[in-house]
């Protein structure tokens, strides 16, 4: 009898220690296994791609950026930036074939007191900042206008500013308009049109009441220039005495400037001049404030006038 009972023990000891361990692997089993797809990660800890640092287009102390399809500015040489905003492809908008690396020339201000910027967005639109991009203010300069071109803005002082834009274009012809500011750029009225509809090459005021407008881009044989002297209420051609050697040689006129008792300007040859190499100018002078100019010397590359 006492055979048999510690044979029954030791089978029901076998069952336990059997049955123990069975249980035992089908939990290790049941748990999940440390793996890749087992772990979540907090999208926070997840490495970010990084952004290249920005880089200001040339060695300006006050410049700007456009890297990463944004326009950024700086006012000490990259040390700290300023986002515009602005879509960067509203600065092109237009008829403009560069490579979109830097801004439109003329189209843009930017200076320690004043960041303004050009496009057109259905309104041609001046954006504006008077403390260093802390604030903006969207300026309507006109509330409509066709496909820009040329565009151009500038302030001569605090309050006197101009804008010049042209659109519209088929083949040589185009409209073209200026708008002036009496008040730092917070509202912008139209000069009367102009008696010409010729691609402009260039405009800009040399005072609050005397401006010009150049025209002829395509083939142009003599200069095509237009002076106001009563802020645009009325636009004169301008004469030019050119001497005979110099006919059609000279034919695309730059901005004038104010030069002591007159003004001076100068006529280059336009895209396909090739006296001394296509790149000597003639420099004109007026003493009628623009309305009559006079040749005055040859001027060559790198040579002050």
């Amino acid at each position: 009898m006492k055979k048999f009972i510690l044979i029954f023990s030791t089978i029901i000891i076998i069952g336990l220690i059997f049955g123990i361990s069975y249980y035992e692997m089908q939990g290790l089993n049941s748990f999940p296994r440390l793996n890749h797809s087992n772990i979540t990660t907090n999208p926070s800890t997840r490495e970010q791609p990084q952004v290249a640092p920005l880089h200001p287009v040339n060695n300006d102390s006050i410049s700007y950026s456009l890297q990463n399809d944004e326009l950024n500015i700086t006012f000490n040489k990259g040390q700290d930036w300023v986002k515009v905003p602005v879509e960067k492809d509203l600065l092109f908008d237009g008829e403009y074939r560069g490579n979109k690396q830097t801004l439109i020339d003329d189209s843009y201000i930017l200076t320690e007191d004043r960041a303004a910027f050009l496009y057109r967005q259905g309104a041609v639109v001046l954006k504006n900042s008077l403390d260093q991009g802390k604030t903006w203010k969207d300026v309507i300069i006109t509330e409509s206008f066709p496909v820009l071109r040329f565009r151009k803005v500038d302030f001569l002082n605090e309050q006197f500013g101009y804008v010049i834009i042209s659109g519209d274009r088929t083949m040589s012809q185009e409209y073209s308009a200026a708008f002036l500011t009496h008040d730092g750029g917070e509202t912008w009225e139209q000069t009367a049109d102009l008696p010409t509809t010729r691609l402009i090459s260039d405009g800009g005021f040399v005072d609050e009441r005397t401006g010009f407008l150049s025209y002829g881009t395509i083939n142009p044989e003599e200069p095509d220039l237009y002076v106001t002297q009563d802020s645009g209420n009325t636009w004169y051609k301008a004469v030019f005495h050119i001497p005979e050697q110099y006919d059609r040689i000279f034919v695309q006129t730059e901005v004038p400037v104010k030069e002591e008792d007159h003004l001076s300007v100068m006529v280059n040859q336009g895209p396909n001049g090739d006296y001394e190499g296509g790149r000597v100018k003639g420099k004109f002078i007026s003493k009628d404030n623009g309305l009559t100019w006079d040749f005055s010397e040859e001027v060559h590359p790198n040579e002050r006038i």
